[in-house]
This record gives structure tokens, sequence and C-alpha cells, in this order.
């Protein structure tokens, strides 16, 4: 196991000897400098579990020193003690409002020093433990929420977070009155799929198509499993000529993608709807139109493409 390294902060010779002399007997490792800026550089570029400061320095004022390290990312995790001749209630105050873990008066006892040392270094610990707990919660709560708002299947976003997405985009349309338009897709003939290959195929051929879909869109656009085999795509800032155009692309890939596993052919059906429209003024009436230009799309034949008519739903 790697020794404590231990910082010392002190311009008198003698004094740095002997507290670096009885550190290193007593198993710490010991970086000794003579002023502050030389300290604060080997606190940014070296890894250091402990400092001692001594509060007067040929250059920076200890404290100052003290409170630039506190400030810095980098270092304001490391402990510090102040060590210095000034006693006095005053001198004490000041060295801890800047950052000063704990003080001692020289001249200290050795013992006392490794005492508070040792405390020092407790505190660091259980303080680091605590952060380190923290960030694995932050983690699990980030895998926790990315679960709540993803299809397990195709790694799509459900459709909870979609209607979330569609809310709030819905809402800037309509108060900008500007264009959003969506797709809802239908796998053509899935249950056929599965009843003749079995649901394993099934959830290859969808989590495949999750993925043509994906890659047929921008980035800005947000995709999701709508349920069984239909996905739904909103299109911020999309007139329904160019929603059109997306459409196209996700309707020719999927119809000459090789499936794994799949010996036919698999196609979609896509209808479109979009903003402005008269007839729509809810996300649900959104949702209907291109529910419906789906549906025209199936009954006029499958593998093609439909778009909501105004007052036509």
């Amino acid at each position: 196991m790697a020794k404590t390294k231990i910082l010392l902060v002190e311009d008198d010779k003698l004094q740095a000897k002997a507290a670096q002399n009885f550190l290193e007997t007593s198993g710490y490792e010991v970086i000794w400098v003579e002023n502050g800026r030389t300290a604060i550089k080997v606190a940014k570029t070296q890894h250091v579990d402990l400092i001692l400061l001594d509060l007067v320095l040929p250059d920076l004022d200890g404290n100052e020193v003290c409170r630039w390290l506190k400030h810095d990312k980098d270092t304001r995790g490391i402990p510090i003690i102040i060590l210095t001749v000034k006693g006095s209630t005053m001198e004490k105050v000041a060295g801890l409002e800047a950052g000063g873990d704990d003080y001692l008066p020289k001249p200290y006892s050795e013992i006392e020093l490794n005492a508070r040392i040792y405390a020092c270094l407790r505190t660091k610990a259980l303080q680091d433990e605590l952060r380190e707990k923290n960030r694995q919660l932050e983690e699990v709560l980030l895998k926790v929420e990315a679960l709540a708002i993803t299809d397990p299947l195709t790694e799509l976003f459900n459709r909870r977070h979609f209607e979330t997405v569609l809310e709030k985009e819905f809402s800037r349309t309509v108060r900008y009155r500007s264009t959003t338009s969506c797709l809802m897709i239908d796998i053509d003939y899935f249950k056929k799929i599965n009843d003749e290959y079995g649901h394993h195929i099934g959830d290859i051929v969808l989590k495949e198509m999750a993925k043509i879909i994906k890659s047929s869109v921008r980035e800005i656009d947000t995709v999701a499993r709508w349920g069984g085999e239909e996905f739904i795509v909103l299109l911020p800032e999309t007139k329904k000529e160019d929603a059109i155009q997306a459409a196209s692309r996700i309707l020719t890939t999927a119809s000459t993608h090789k499936f794994s596993d799949v010996p036919v052919q698999i196609t979609v059906s896509i209808g479109i709807a979009g903003m402005p429209d008269p007839s729509i003024d809810t996300t649900e009436k959104l949702i209907h139109a291109s529910d419906v230009a789906l549906y025209e799309a199936k009954a006029g034949g499958r593998n093609r493409i439909e778009v909501a008519k105004e007052d036509e739903w």
C-alpha cells in the first residue's frame, strides 16, 4: 500500500528538517517546499493526501494559499493543517475561515501533530467514501431514469416519454406558430412473422427496424416504440412535405434491408400528420391524424406512405 503523502510548506529550514524527519519516521512520505507558489503547484500536479501549511511564508500569506487551494476543484478536498507561531484567537479564526481544517500553534508536540494528522486523514477518508457512495447513487439514479423512459427491447424511448416530449413540442409549436410533423409507422404483416417464425424472430425484426428508423431521421427528432409493432417519430420544425422525405428514407431502407434470420422481405406502412393544421389543436388529435393516415396506407396496399388531409380524418 502506498504511503500517505504529506506536503510540508515551511520556509524555516531547521523546523522543516525536524518535521520531515519526524513524519518520515512515522511512516509518511513527505514533500517539502519553502513557499506558497510552489505549494500550489505541487498540490495541483501531484497526489497529496494532506498539507501542513506554515502561515508566514516568503511570497504568499499562508491564508491566501489556503483560500486558493480550497477554491480550486482539484485541491479543495485536501485537508490543511495550519502551523504558525501566531496563536491568537483572531489568527486561528482567520486560518479556519480561509479553509484550514485544523490549526496547530508552534512550537507543537510531535505526538499532538501526529494525532491531528490522523484525525484529518480519518475525516478525509470518510468524506471520500461518502463522495464515492454519492457517485454510485447518481449512477444508479441515472440508470433507473433511463430505464423508466426506455423500451427494453428496442432501446428507443417508450410511449410515456414520447408523450411527455410531444406535450412540450406541441406547446412550443403553438406558441411560435412553427411546424411539427408526426410519423406513425407499422410493420406490415407482423403477426404473420411471429406466427410463422416465432416471437424470437419477431423481436429481431423489431430491434432492427428500430435502428433503421433511428438512422433515417435527425438527432433532434424523437423516435419511440408506440406499442406492439408500431413506432412513432416526432419531427420538430418540419413541414409535412419534408416529413415525406424522412418517411421515404425509412420506407426504402426497410424494404431493402436484409433482416437477420428472416427469409421474407419486411416492409412498413407510414402515416403522416403535421402542424399547422386548423383541425389539430391537441396532441391527441395530432396522433389520431397520423394514425388515420397509417390506416389509409395499410388499406391502400401497405409498403406506402399516406399524409393526413385537413378535415378528412
